[in-house]
């Protein structure tokens, strides 16, 4: 799979079903415009969507996610860049999602994170997207977690998913890797942020990148010193602190290492497991939730629902009866 910059949109043409079995069978064979193909699938929430999850299902949970995390400036892309290139050595294949904030006019990505990550453009074991997050809090695009299964039925062994970086909305990331780094660097007030932000509690290794800079150790300590105050039972983990020039390549070696520890940790005590049902489940959650909210918007179309709200507003019904009206209406409607 090459990390070629694939435009968004590239498989909104293919819309009927027969289509589907083809892209798969050449996404399991690493071409990368299948790939792009199926993902820009999931982006548009496309019809033939169910198709290509059953498609794909079978590979579930065969790939390693990794999460990335930190404030913009922390140095997310070159930090990936250089985890790329170290699993690379490893021999596995390796994909990417970086999900950058959207412009307010088009809708797409705006950071471009392939642009600097061109370095890896010819490696065929090696599969980039940017993703708009498309206005999504949490640092992530709606998508991202189907976008995942996407890659690891194209035969990913780690996907790593780059998130926005937008302060206390990217705790997001911990509900979709099995392990998270959160990135921090030296006079951002980082140390700081991630109190505020929650961070502490989602972070399994935090990353002091740009560790050449003064204040590099005092950010360390400060880590370091919060780890110490968190509460945690016999047995729990203890977020690992390490330290990184990721522009030179320092650390990420180490940085693997903590990912690796993590990993076997999460294995022994049955936490990988636990956290692949709770994405599982939450994935399902938010598939039923997009499902109602459609067939909701059907009904706006109808008569149902202003019937419903007008007996509201006259006092003829309360809002819970109407509800259940609702979704009687809903089940009807499903059946």
């Amino acid at each position: 799979m090459g990390a070629h910059p694939h435009p968004r949109g590239g498989g909104s043409h293919v819309r009927r079903g027969r289509d589907v079995p083809a892209l798969v069978d050449a996404a399991r064979g690493g071409d990368p415009r299948a790939v792009a193909r199926l993902i820009s699938l999931v982006e548009d929430g496309d019809p033939a969507l169910p198709e290509v999850a059953a498609a794909m299902a079978a590979r579930a949970g065969t790939a390693q996610v990794i999460g990335l995390t930190g404030s913009p400036g922390v140095g997310k892309s070159t930090t990936t860049n250089e985890l790329v290139r170290a699993l690379r050595a490893r021999g596995g294949r390796v994909g990417v999602l970086a999900v950058d904030p959207s412009s307010p006019f088009t809708g797409g990505a705006i950071l471009g994170d392939r642009v600097r990550m061109q370095d890896h453009a010819t490696d065929s074991g090696v599969y980039i997207r940017s993703m708009s997050s498309r206005g999504h809090l949490g640092g992530l695009a709606a998508a991202t977690p189907q976008a995942v299964r996407v890659l690891e039925g194209a035969g990913c062994d780690v996907v790593l998913v780059e998130t926005v970086g937008v302060g206390q909305a990217e705790v997001e990331v911990a509900s979709l890797a099995d392990t998270t780094l959160v990135l921090l660097a030296p006079g951002m007030g980082d140390a700081i942020q991630a109190v505020k932000a929650g961070i502490l509690e989602i972070a399994d290794v935090f990353v002091v990148n740009k560790a050449d800079r003064d204040g590099a150790d005092a950010t360390y300590r400060d880590i370091q010193g919060m780890i110490a105050l968190g509460e945690r039972a016999p047995g729990d983990w203890r977020p690992a602190v390490l330290r990184s020039v990721a522009s030179r390549g320092e650390g990420v070696e180490e940085i693997l290492a903590a990912i690796d520890k993590h990993r076997a940790w999460l294995v022994e005590h049955g936490e990988l497991v636990r956290r692949r049902e709770a994405r599982a489940a939450a994935e399902i959650e938010a598939i039923a939730l997009a499902t109602l909210r459609s067939r909701i918007s059907s009904l706006r179309e109808g008569t149902a629902l202003s019937k419903l709200a007008a007996a509201v507003a006259s006092g003829e019904l309360d809002p819970h009866t109407a509800a259940r009206n609702l979704l009687d209406g809903l089940e009807v409607q499903g059946s």
